[in-house]
């Protein structure tokens, strides 16, 4: 696998009103590539961070970070059959006086590990097809709950006039926004559904990372933008450095030789990683298959991963540690043969 420019990553500011896959279509045209891909699913109607993955970047995609961050406002008082604001709406009813201290302690159960239930639309499979297309024919479904973790989630803002709250939330993969919306409001017993949504972080990157999707009815953003380095994106994961020789066998696919301690360890997280950081499948698309859109499995959790640089400092791949003293090779760039 010979790689080609351009390879990495570019963060989207991605607009309301578009899919996740609209934005890599227009990437693609923008770039004139096809193999292009995105990681994390965002509905139609949120904003924020969405990465694209360019070139045989998108084979990186399964290694980078599940944590996802996201800012957004709950309304209270709505019952929704998408459990946010652009569904049909079921019931409305007024919303208790509440104080701020209440509202914390309401949103305490919400906070760690829980079980969550997915919305009726959403992208999980029921008997071997996805929810939103059983209720899109009006079918109600009995979906599992699923085991996630909420590791922050801070209320900003209580607004009784209006019943809403806006809050911060870092949370892990499979958590779904409109979900904690929609129990939240059954808990305080008057309904709720999710208001507006942005994403702050996304695999490891943040919203100052992020620039605007280019536009083809305006000149000012049909330039292609800058594109981040792939090391950029697996800070998160320890290193090991091959030289020349090793290299030849690296690209042939073979096993490399190595020892754990010769490995350079994974960056520490800037504080701003760990203000906005935290282990979430995102709010997955109704018209999305997947979280990307490269067709590669994710890796193992029960094997370690490590990102192979090659001797004059460019990424070669990635593999794990067969055993303590054996390197087996998962993605091999610049392969020969």
């Amino acid at each position: 696998m010979q790689v080609e420019a351009p390879f990495g990553f570019v963060v989207i500011d991605k607009p309301a009103g578009l899919t996740s896959h609209d934005c890599v279509s227009r990437m693609r045209r923008v770039f004139g590539l096809k193999r292009v891909g995105h990681g994390g699913t965002l509905d139609p109607a949120v904003t924020g961070v969405l990465p694209i993955a360019l070139g045989h970047a998108t084979r990186l995609l399964p290694y980078l970070p599940g944590a996802k961050s996201y800012r957004g406002s709950i309304q209270l008082g709505q019952r929704t059959s998408s459990d946010d604001q652009q569904g049909d709406l079921i019931s409305k009813q007024a919303w208790p006086e509440l104080d701020t201290a209440e509202i914390e302690t309401y949103l305490e159960p919400f906070r760690g590990t829980i079980q969550q239930r997915p919305p009726q639309v959403s992208a999980v499979h029921v008997q071997g097809e996805r929810a939103h297309a059983r209720a899109r024919r009006g079918e109600t479904m009995e979906i599992p709950a699923r085991t996630i973790t909420i590791e922050r989630l801070q209320l900003l803002s209580w607004n009784q006039q209006l019943g809403q709250l806006d809050f911060n939330v870092d949370c892990s993969s499979g958590t779904y926004i409109r979900s904690l919306a929609r129990d939240l409001g059954e808990l305080i017993g008057c309904g709720g559904c999710l208001g507006w949504l942005k994403r702050t972080q996304a695999l490891g990157f943040h919203e100052q990372q992020a620039v605007p999707l280019p536009d083809r009815d305006n000149p000012s953003l049909t330039t292609p933008p800058a594109v981040l380095e792939p090391l950029t994106a697996l800070a998160h994961l320890p290193r090991l450095q091959l030289n020349e020789e090793e290299q030849e066998s690296w690209r042939c696919g073979r096993r490399i030789t190595a020892h754990q301690d010769q490995c350079q360890p994974a960056p520490k997280p800037l504080a701003s990683d760990q203000q906005e950081s935290a282990p979430i499948e995102t709010e997955a698309s109704e018209n999305e298959a997947s979280d990307n859109e490269t067709g590669e499995s994710k890796p193992s959790e029960s094997k370690p991963m490590l990102v192979v640089i090659g001797c004059r400092g460019e990424v070669a791949g990635m593999a794990y540690w067969e055993d303590s003293s054996t390197v087996k090779p998962k993605v091999v760039f610049n392969a020969r043969g």
